[in-house]
C-alpha cells in the first residue's frame, strides 16, 4: 500500500509541474525553478548515510544530501493604466529518501503583489502565501533569514535603503493553536565604502491560552569588493520567547526565559577559475532547563580546469555542546568532479560525482538516536562513514 500511495503522489506532483510547465508556455508566463536528486550508497549492507549534527547549519551539504527536491514557480505580470502587477504560484515535490518512501507535494508559494498606486506610487504591496526576507549560506543550506508564512506587507524605498514591513498569522485548527507576527526589515543602509548594514526585527504573539509573545533583532553587514572582489556577510541575531532567530515563529508558547543569539560569517569569491564559500557559526540556546552552545566552521572551494569541468571539495567541522553532557562532534570531507555550464563556483547545473567521508563521536551517536547518526542499527556504534553517489543540481 505505501508503494501504491508513493507512486500516485509522485504521479500527482509530476502531472502538477507538467500542468504548470505547459500553462507557462501557452500564455508566456515566467518559469523559475530549483531542482536536486541523484542516487547514493554507502557501506556494503547498508542504506545510504547522510552525516550533521541536530541544529541550525552543522550539516555540510556537498555529497551529503538524502533527499529528492524540486520547486518550479509560475509568475504572470500585467501592466495597466500606471500599474505593474504580478501573480506567482508555486509547487513543490520533496521525498526525503533517494527512491523510497512517501513523496510530499505543496504550493508552498501563492501571492499577488502591485505597485505603483497613486497613494504611494514607488510602494509595493503583497498578499498571499510566500518566500520572503530570505538569507541563506549555501554550502550548509541554512536560511539564517527567513520571513514565510500566510501574510501581507509592503515594500518601499525609504532613505537610501528600502523598508519592508510586513504581517503574518500562524494557525491550525486542531490543536488550535495560532500567532501573530509583525517583522520590520530595512536593508541597504549605507556605512561604509562598499558596505551596507541590514537591521531586521520580529515581534510575535500566540492568540491562544498559554501563548506567549516574543521578539528578535537581526543586524546583518554585507561588504562588497573585499579581497579581489568578494563579498563578506556578518550577522548577530538575538531572540527570546516565541520568536525565531531567522525572524520567524519560534514556539507560540516559549516564555521570557528562552533566549537565543548567533553569529554568522559566510565570505564568499571567485577568482579566475577558483572560486568558493566560507562559514563560520556560533549558537548559544538557553531557558531554565538547559544550555546549548553549537559552533561549526568549514567552507566548499571550487577550481575549473576547463570552461566546463571544475573539481569541487568540501570540508566541515561542527560540535554541540548541551550543558553537563558530553560534546557532540563531527567532521565531514567531500570530493566531488564536476560538470558544469562555467567556471564559477555558482555555475548551474552541476552533474557531479562524489565521495564523503565523515567522522564523529560517541556522544553524536547518542544524540542521533538509538540507530547513531548513520541511521542503521547494525552500525550504531560506527563513528566513521563513507558514502559515495552523483547528484545533479540547478536552478533557473
Amino acid at each position: 500500500m505505501k508503494v501504491r500511495r508513493m507512486q500516485s503522489t509522485i504521479r500527482m506532483a509530476l502531472t502538477a509541474s507538467v500542468m504548470l510547465v505547459s500553462w507557462a508556455a501557452q500564455a508566456q508566463f515566467d518559469m523559475t525553478g530549483y531542482l536536486r536528486a541523484g542516487p547514493g550508497a554507502s557501506k556494503k549492507d547498508a542504506a545510504r548515510a547522510c552525516y550533521g549534527l541536530g541544529g541550525a547549519g552543522l550539516k555540510y551539504r556537498l555529497g551529503n544530501e538524502c533527499d529528492i527536491y524540486g520547486e518550479v514557480a509560475i509568475s504572470k505580470t500585467f501592466k495597466t493604466d500606471g500599474l505593474e502587477y504580478k501573480a506567482l504560484v508555486m509547487t513543490n515535490l520533496y521525498n526525503p529518501q533517494t527512491d523510497t518512501g512517501e513523496a510530499k507535494t505543496s504550493f508552498n508559494q501563492m501571492y499577488v503583489e502591485a505597485k505603483g498606486f497613486d497613494i504611494a506610487p514607488e510602494a509595493s504591496f503583497w498578499i498571499g502565501k510566500r518566500f520572503t526576507g530570505r538569507w541563506d549560506v549555501h554550502i550548509v543550506d541554512e536560511k539564517f533569514t527567513q520571513l514565510d508564512g500566510v501574510g501581507a506587507g509592503v515594500d518601499s524605498p525609504v532613505g537610501p535603503g528600502t523598508l519592508g514591513v510586513s504581517y503574518f498569522s500562524n494557525s491550525t485548527p486542531d490543536p488550535k493553536v495560532s500567532g501573530q507576527r509583525l517583522n520590520v526589515d530595512y536593508a541597504g543602509l549605507p556605512v561604509n565604502t562598499d558596505g551596507t548594514l541590514r537591521v531586521l526585527g520580529t515581534f510575535t504573539r500566540g492568540d491562544f491560552t498559554g501563548g506567549k509573545g516574543g521578539t528578535a533583532l537581526t543586524l546583518q553587514h554585507t561588504q562588497k569588493k573585499l579581497f579581489a572582489g568578494g563579498r563578506n556577510d556578518l550577522l548577530l541575531q538575538v531572540a527570546q520567547g516565541s520568536a525565531g532567530l531567522n525572524g520567524n515563529f519560534a514556539g507560540l508558547t516559549s516564555g521570557s526565559n528562552v533566549k537565543s543569539t548567533r553569529v554568522v560569517d559566510a565570505f564568499e569569491w571567485q577568482v579566475g577559475p577558483f572560486g568558493g564559500q566560507l562559514y563560520g557559526m556560533f549558537q548559544n540556546d538557553k531557558d531554565d532547563a538547559q544550555k546549548i552552545d553549537s559552533y561549526s566552521v568549514g567552507g566548499r572551494a571550487s577550481y575549473a580546469f576547463t570552461r566546463n569541468f571544475k573539481l569541487v571539495s568540501e570540508l566541515g567541522h561542527s560540535e554541540r555542546k548541551p550543558k553537563g553532557a558530553p560534546t557532540q562532534k563531527l567532521a565531514k570531507f567531500t570530493v566531488a568532479p564536476t560538470l558544469a555550464i562555467g567556471e564559477g563556483f555558482w555555475s548551474r547545473p552541476e552533474l557531479r560525482l562524489y565521495v564523503t567521508s565523515a567522522k564523529w563521536n560517541g556522544a553524536a551517536n547518542a544524540a542521533a538516536g538509538p540507530n547513531g547518526v548513520m541511521g542503521i542499527d547494525k552500525y550504531k556504534d560506527k563513528t566513521s562513514g563513507t558514502s559515495y553517489g552523483a547528484q545533479f543540481e540547478i536552478w533557473f
